[in-house]
């Protein structure tokens, strides 16, 4: 007996001696920078993307995830104050993020375990980053600034940031040493300059006159009950996701949002076929690598995409990268000028004729990032992966728009905890099912969606709300251009509609009704996507994933002011929070930031 223990305990011993050597051998990504000490590392070596966090052994830093004690420690011993000490914190973020997401590191494990995360040291390209924190002028060690001279220098810049805490909620904007900035549930903090038009100071911390009183603990004071929803749900053989671009004030070329990472994992999980319908390819170096290794396995991948007649004005450069993985592809130009201009604007993926992957989101930086929102549906269902592959078939073989044949007139689908219709653009007239679902709501119905133009569908709206159903509507700024918007006409009506404040497009086209319907795609309300483009709607019967999407809207609509009720927020300017520092023509006029005219008032 004493025998086998022995053994047992050696082999044990040998497994975790190996899986050190795995985990410190291997490189592996970096998903999420929480602080500069602080970071989610994906480190499953079978690309299946599990997440962990990791502690850097050995050193603290300046970070804006600090504790009081923290705070009090350090601004008394380098005679800071506590706004140039949350300044190095935002500068200290800044340089971990440039430094470490999304580049490979090498992990060594340390001793030390806490409930937040493993102690470990890593390494990128060679450099040990503690030794490189250190350096910086960022980091602690032994509760000492170990690079005094970088450290000034940063003191420098973080005097000049000027940076405010903003509350979305209030619509005001205070002070980093303000407590009424600081117990806002829904605050960020940013350079004024970046500050949306007309917010307000608060009157408490923005006034030539001394501060006579702190808050005490016997205050009242109102406290925001905005919280964050749940951004998933998983309902059997259905999952949805969304993206928030509330969230992500920049886009970056990676996949760190739970629905991308979803992607990568179902494509490094495909075992025979990967058919794949988008509009278009802004390469993702990781979804780019995962379909080559797909490749590599020997998964057939097929291909088929969107092209303008005149190919010089194509949106989307990448899709060649595809081309060359995919054993048979083809794009929806033809002869027919007419036909080529219509749009095959679909973004579906099947995986192993069983799983489709579908919704709004563009395989693209501002995309897979969480830059935009989207929403995105995966289908665990042989045969709604059947309906798919059949649709896009008649697309690889040439048929595009109006061109396609109807297949089918089985649409509905039971699942285990879900009903479910599928529909096609143009051939099936998706719209008739969606104005049959607005006629029969009876208590709201509620739509963030990136346009509304579609003569017949603002038109039952508008009747919905005239028979007292609640009807609120939220669109991306961009759209109040759009030829034929409708957004006016359904305020005039007496329909609540905001537009959104973001620097990221509201780029979801989707509708909830009455706790029980949620409605997704790839199709706008308009009469392009129903009758000209190629399009997938989905429309799901189910009670807790109509309730996810309506909380979501509800944050969403509690967090964009009011005054947007009436006015329309300019997409690139002050309005729009971050979309004047995030490197994007938001308003597609050929100007970034600066170069924007509204950016420079």
């Amino acid at each position: 007996m004493k025998k086998h223990f022995t053994t047992l305990f050696l082999l044990s011993l040998l497994v975790a001696f190996l899986t050190f050597l795995n985990i410190s051998s291997k490189t592996r990504t970096v998903r999420s920078v929480i602080s500069p000490t602080k970071i989610i590392i994906d480190t499953n070596s079978k690309n299946t993307h599990s997440n962990e966090t990791y502690c850097i052994d050995g050193i603290d830093a300046f970070s804006l995830e600090y504790s009081e004690d923290f705070i009090n420690k350090y601004t008394q011993k380098y005679n800071l104050t506590q706004n140039e000490f949350i300044s190095l914190g935002y500068l200290a973020q800044d340089y971990a993020q440039k430094t470490l997401l999304n580049q490979k590191v090498r992990i060594k494990l340390g001793t030390n375990v806490s409930k937040e995360c493993k102690y470990a040291s890593i390494s990128l390209n060679g450099i040990d980053y503690k030794k490189a924190l250190e350096n910086s002028g960022f980091g602690i060690v032994n509760d000492n600034i170990k690079n005094l001279d970088k450290f000034k220098h940063n003191l420098e810049l973080a005097r000049k940031l000027n940076l405010v805490i903003l509350n979305h909620h209030s619509n005001k904007y205070h002070t980093l040493d303000c407590p009424y900035g600081n117990i806002a549930h829904d605050k960020v903090i940013l350079p004024k300059s970046q500050l949306p038009e007309d917010t307000i100071p608060c009157k408490f911390c923005h006034t030539d006159k001394p501060k006579t009183r702190l808050i005490k603990d016997n205050d009242i004071i109102e406290i925001p009950s905005i919280i964050q929803p749940s951004l998933q749900i998983s309902n059997g053989e259905i999952t949805t996701y969304i993206t928030d671009f509330t969230r992500v004030l920049k886009p970056t070329n990676t996949c760190n949002t739970s629905a991308c990472i979803r992607l990568l994992s179902e494509i490094d999980n495909s075992n025979s076929t990967i058919d794949i319908a988008l509009y278009g390819y802004r390469e993702v170096p990781e979804i780019t690598s995962a379909l080559k290794r797909a490749k590599t396995r020997g998964v057939r991948i097929r291909y088929v995409y969107d092209s303008l007649y005149d190919t010089s004005r194509n949106y989307y450069p990448d899709n060649e990268v595809i081309e060359k993985l995919a054993s048979s592809y083809r794009s929806d130009r033809s002869s027919s000028q007419t036909l080529s201009n219509m749009l095959m604007h679909n973004k579906f993926l099947i995986f192993d004729n069983k799983t489709v992957y579908t919704g709004s989101m563009n395989l693209s930086s501002t995309g897979t990032s969480g830059f935009d929102i989207n929403s995105i549906i995966i289908i665990k269902s042989k045969e709604v992966a059947n309906l798919y592959t059949k649709e896009f078939e008649q697309m690889l073989n040439g048929k595009f728009h109006t061109e396609k044949n109807i297949f089918t007139t089985n649409r509905k689908f039971l699942l285990d905890n879900s009903d479910i219709e599928i529909y096609f653009s143009p051939k099936d007239k998706p719209t008739n099912r969606i104005l049959e679902l607005i006629k029969n709501a009876k208590t709201y119905i509620y739509i963030p969606t990136f346009l509304i133009t579609h003569n017949e569908i603002a038109t039952e709206l508008i009747n919905a709300h005239n028979r007292g159903v609640d009807v609120r509507i939220i669109i991306d700024a961009n759209s109040v251009t759009t030829r034929n918007t409708k957004h006016s006409q359904l305020r005039k009506s007496g329909i609540m509609l905001k537009t959104e404040n973001y620097a990221g497009k509201l780029h979801a086209k989707t509708m909830i009704i009455d706790d029980t319907y949620f409605v997704s795609g790839s199709m706008n309300f308009s009469n392009s996507g129903a009758n000209k483009n190629d399009e997938n709607l989905v429309i799901i019967k189910d009670k807790d994933i109509a309730k996810l999407h309506r909380n979501f809207f509800l944050y969403l609509w509690t967090i964009i002011p009011n005054k947007y009720l009436h006015k329309n927020a300019k997409p690139e300017s002050p309005d729009s929070i971050g979309s004047c520092s995030d490197g994007i023509d938001n308003n597609f006029n050929n100007k970034t930031d600066n170069e924007e005219d509204y950016c420079k008032i």
